[in-house]
């Protein structure tokens, strides 16, 4: 890092940051994410200024040749990482056992990175880490989507008064699915109750949706609602 950047200098610094939080963000606005294509951009800047700033504080004009280094400007940028935290802690939702928005979290994380790198003038440093950030956020995507996971869904079946309740757990269980019972609600206008299971299995994110299972529950129940639950990024 030159104790004395010139203008042009600091003007690539900052193109490239721009450039860098294009590449990541596209694909984080491409994919409907809340933090897109100008987020990415503004957090990369704000790291790549406070870096910069940093990077001049540390001129050693008028002082002896190593004074700069009892001068701890270098917590500035690391103000900037530490502040990231919150941006990225607002972007992580929880609802039960549903976590969503850690790959946003992770993405303004590296990206702040990139901008500290940029300006701090390791371009090589910071090229190298937006080609890997932008492989693993675009091409390792297709594989991720491959990797057989936990697949759920909420199961509600219309349920008479005073009969058994559904056991769709051997039923179901020869196709590859496994079922939990959640809760039975008793509606009050038609006296019907409905009766809700946890189902599970594992596919691929990319796999064919379960019609073999929605057929043979069509095929034996009353089926009032079938809705999956989305846990990816």
């Amino acid at each position: 890092m030159p104790l004395d950047p010139t203008l042009e200098d600091i003007v690539i610094r900052l193109l490239l940051t721009v450039a860098a939080g294009a590449i990541i963000g596209l694909d984080r606005e491409a994919s409907g994410r809340a933090a897109g294509f100008r987020t990415t951009i503004l957090v990369g800047l704000a790291a790549c200024a406070a870096m910069i700033q940093a990077n001049l504080l540390l001129s050693t004009d008028g002082k002896e040749p190593g004074f700069f280094v009892n001068i701890d400007v270098l917590r500035l940028p690391l103000g900037i990482l530490t502040g990231v935290g919150f941006i990225g802690g607002g972007a992580i939702f929880k609802r039960g056992d549903l976590v969503t928005g850690v790959t946003t979290a992770a993405t303004l994380w590296v990206m702040t990175a990139i901008g500290l790198a940029f300006g701090g003038g390791q371009i090589a440093l910071a090229s190298i880490v937006t080609a890997l950030a932008f492989l693993t956020l675009w091409a390792l995507k297709w594989l991720d989507n491959r990797i057989p996971r936990e697949q759920r869904a909420i199961l509600s079946i219309i349920h008479t008064p005073g009969e058994p309740l559904p056991g769709i757990e051997s039923g179901i269980r020869p196709l590859g699915y496994r079922a939990r019972f959640v809760r039975k609600v008793q509606s009050a206008e038609t006296g019907h109750s409905i009766v809700s299971y946890e189902i599970r299995w594992r596919r691929p994110e990319t796999g064919a949706p379960p019609t073999d299972l929605l057929e043979f529950l069509e095929d034996n129940y009353s089926v009032d609602k079938f809705d999956t639950i989305r846990e990816s990024d």
